[in-house]
């Protein structure tokens, strides 16, 4: 059994499952001080970017294994068990499909959760519900705490499932039901609104087109107003009765055209006017676009299912729950407040924007470069090591003199900036990217006196090692032309760049400005 350090024994004990997912995260990060937390994820907190701190017991494990998770679960018992459960793991995504993930994590995962819980000595048990489980109100209603999570689509379903699931082991333990707004961050992290901003924001045929009269909406919350939200309930939880339903949202619900209108207009800096195309239509269209993208292999975001759900509105009224908890939202915060702050980091940092954004689709919805930029991400060291052994191999010592001159810790920071420039480059499909990396690289190589060749094959050679390492992945199955655009040919394009380098430094000239914008 671990030894928990002395102060953080005194703090109360929190377990949290879908630690690794967007709210966990950011809920960690607000009450990491407070709690001596069980992080219970999928993935690594590096890998995950939760925080590392020292009142945080990290378990990286899948609910779903039931097998492994009562060893966690052990393992908490063992060091004292614990006051509190945030039951935040769950799965979604915007297919419209029933994938059966949904059964696995978000009914028989639960199911293990609640089952091994019960003699943790809990206080409470928050399950994570959604306002989305509810069906659509009537015009001039709004959803509350007493409306039943009867939504049709498959989410809503395995939702109203857990919800009966927590409130039916209230003999082993009090429980709350939280229904969640749609969550966002300064970096948007919300499927639906990114494509909105991503289509909305282009050049495209369609960005200014709207579905129907541009009323369909949903209540946006912030991610730090859900975290301070959660904080609350935890040291109020005392005061709830038991299985009671919160609403961690804003009241009313937010329209595509008021988004359109904010977006545009700060983007542009004048208004601009969305077209309107009838509800009977859209169908239709989105049917026709899906078929086209099955058949190229790049199924569009929206899908046919979403068209009933045009010009509906998810209108919420959480005038209970605040009263409860004597919490609100913060108006800074509010969507239309932030839709600003959003465009910024769009401008400021695309790769960033792009690399939350993308992670947040969730693997199912990536295009190749972004799995491909994933990959690349999580083999970094491996290829890194790969590409030392073989510069300072055999063959690397009979074909690349000059590189054994080279000290191995800076090896390593070099393999690091080509293998990012690289990455980067894939992520933004840019290849000009990594063509500026190469030609700064490789004046500075002639400068050193490493010989066009050595450099040339030295890349050559990366980028063999980069597609064997790759193609082990299962991840990478039927990726190899992919593979070959991507990287093959982005590093191809950068040899190119070393060899025009090269031919402009020996003649004593400069390389032509042309070249360096390409």
């Amino acid at each position: 059994m671990r030894t928990i350090p002395t102060s953080a024994s005194r703090l109360p004990r929190l377990v949290v499952t879908g630690a690794s997912g967007f709210i966990g995260r950011h809920l960690l990060e607000q009450i990491r001080s407070r709690y001596l937390i069980y992080g219970l994820g999928r993935r690594s907190q590096v890998e995950c970017g939760a925080p590392v701190h020292a009142n945080i017991r990290w378990h990286q494990v899948d609910i779903g294994d039931k097998a492994s998770l009562a060893k966690v679960f052990e393992s908490i018992r063992a060091e004292g068990g614990a006051e509190y459960l945030l039951h935040l793991a769950a799965h979604y995504d915007f297919t419209g499909e029933e994938h059966p993930e949904y059964w696995r994590t978000n009914v028989d995962g639960l199911a293990n959760v609640l089952e091994l819980s019960a003699d943790l000595g809990l206080r409470r048990f928050v399950f994570a519900s959604s306002v989305a489980a509810c069906p659509f109100p009537k015009p001039g209603e709004a959803i509350t705490e007493d409306t039943p999570p009867l939504g049709e689509h498959i989410y809503s379903v395995t939702k109203r499932i857990g919800e009966d699931m927590v409130r039916a082991c209230g003999h082993l333990f009090p429980s709350a039901i939280v229904r969640f707004a749609a969550l966002f961050s300064d970096w948007c992290e919300y499927p639906p609104l990114y494509v909105f901003l991503d289509t909305w924001l282009s050049r495209r045929w369609n960005a200014r087109v709207l579905g129907g009269k541009g009323l369909s909406a949903v209540p946006y919350l912030h991610v730090r107003d859900a975290a301070v939200f959660l904080q609350t309930l935890l040291e109020n939880e005392a005061d709830l009765k038991p299985g009671e339903v919160l609403q961690c949202s804003p009241d009313g619900a937010v329209t595509h055209w008021e988004l359109f209108e904010m977006a545009t207009a700060y983007y542009y800096g004048r208004e601009i006017r969305p077209i309107l195309v009838p509800k009977f239509l859209c169908y239709p269209g989105m049917w026709t676009r899906d078929v086209i993208g099955r058949l190229l292999g790049n199924r569009p975001f929206e899908r046919p299912w979403m068209a009933k759900y045009i010009d509906l509105q998810l209108t919420v009224d959480a005038s209970r729950t605040r009263r409860r908890l004597g919490w609100a939202p913060r108006p800074r915060l509010s969507i239309m407040r932030r839709i600003p702050f959003l465009i910024e980091n769009l401008r400021s940092n695309p790769v960033e924007w792009l690399r939350r954004n993308q992670e947040a689709m969730k693997a199912a919805h990536l295009r190749p470069n972004l799995i491909i930029h994933r990959l690349l991400e999580q083999y970094e060291e491996a290829i890194s090591e790969a590409f030392t052994a073989f510069l300072l191999g055999p063959e690397g010592q009979k074909h690349l003199t000059s590189y054994q001159a080279i000290a191995l810790e800076d090896h390593e920071w070099n393999h690091r900036l080509i293998l990012r420039s690289l990455a980067n480059a894939v992520l933004t499909r840019q290849k000009g990217l990594f063509m500026a990396y190469c030609r700064d690289l490789a004046e500075r190589r002639f400068q050193q006196g490493f010989k066009v060749e050595e450099l040339c094959y030295a890349l050559a050679t990366l980028n063999e090692i980069c597609l064997n390492i790759l193609r082990r992945d299962p991840h990478a199955a039927g990726l190899d032309e992919e593979l070959q655009n991507h990287i093959t040919m982005t590093i191809q394009f950068g040899i190119d760049q070393v060899q025009e380098t090269y031919e402009y430094a020996t003649a004593g000239r400069p390389a032509p400005t042309e070249s360096r914008l390409r």
